[in-house]
């Protein structure tokens, strides 16, 4: 059996302040396998971005460890990992165009020119921004300078992408259509993805399992497996009687531990 991609092992965090601790992972434990998509739930305050912080070496654990492709996460971000954040408008760099902002990190890796140049093109156009390489972040919609911050991360040719709720800040239509990017994605460059949301269908659509965690402090309440046939397609996967029934699975366990405590 092959190792997986992602191993998380008893993580523990505890923020500290000057008004008190507070305690958000309490041994959150999952593995994801290469080439799956993976969705992180869980009610409001759960850790959610925290875990997905500390698998890409963005912060450190209190306790517990995090592996990424067999390799301890040891404080820098490994260079298997990709990562696209929520606010896109300060992921990039306004001064330079879509071209120049997919590039950069290309170089800044070493890369040549030329070759920088067409992994960039590519990336480009799978996220459907063939022809707009000139354009500035500014001129560009909310939808499309999130597609420049996909490309970016697309083109770095990582072995896992993470994504920390990366469709929250648009509309619903542009967010269905960014949506639509994220398995063509996968499966063009076999990337493994693992992405936050706290958007249960947005959970279910993408995902082949969801990891749900509990309210602070937080553990691992469930791995729901997501058996829905590929491709999938927003109208027709969504009326699909399967997809009601494991949106209503993962919601209730979203939410049960908070109707509990509000009872």
């Amino acid at each position: 059996m092959s190792t997986p991609i992602v191993r998380v092992s008893g993580l523990h965090k505890t923020y500290v302040s000057e008004k008190g601790d507070h305690v958000a992972l309490s041994g959150v434990s999952f593995e994801v396998e290469r080439g799956e998509v993976v969705a992180i739930v869980g009610p409001s305050g759960a850790g959610k971005t925290t875990v997905l912080r500390i698998i890409a070496g963005l912060l450190e654990p209190s306790a517990g460890r995090a592996e990424v492709a067999g390799q301890l996460v040891n404080g820098e971000p490994p260079k298997e990992v990709g990562f696209v954040f929520q606010d896109y408008s300060r992921s990039l760099l306004p001064w330079l165009s879509v071209l120049g902002n997919v590039t950069f990190p290309l170089r800044s890796k070493g890369l040549p020119r030329p070759e920088a140049v067409a992994r960039a093109r590519e990336a480009l156009d799978a996220v459907g921004l063939g022809g707009r390489e000139r354009a500035h972040p500014r001129e560009l919609s909310g939808g499309m300078q999130q597609r420049v911050a996909i490309a970016r991360a697309i083109a770095y040719e990582p072995e896992l992408l993470l994504m920390d709720e990366p469709f929250a800040s648009v509309d619903a239509q542009t967010r269905m259509d960014l949506e639509d990017l994220v398995l063509p994605l996968r499966d063009r460059f076999g990337v493994t993805i693992v992405f936050v949301t706290h958007d249960v269908d947005e959970a279910v659509y993408l995902s082949d399992r969801v990891v749900v965690l509990t309210p602070p402090p937080s553990v691992v309440s469930r791995i729901v497996d997501v058996p829905l046939p590929q491709p999938r397609e927003q109208h027709a996967t969504k009326s699909d009687p399967r997809f009601a029934q494991l949106r209503g699975e993962v919601l209730d366990l979203v939410r049960a531990p908070a109707l509990v405590k509000g009872a």
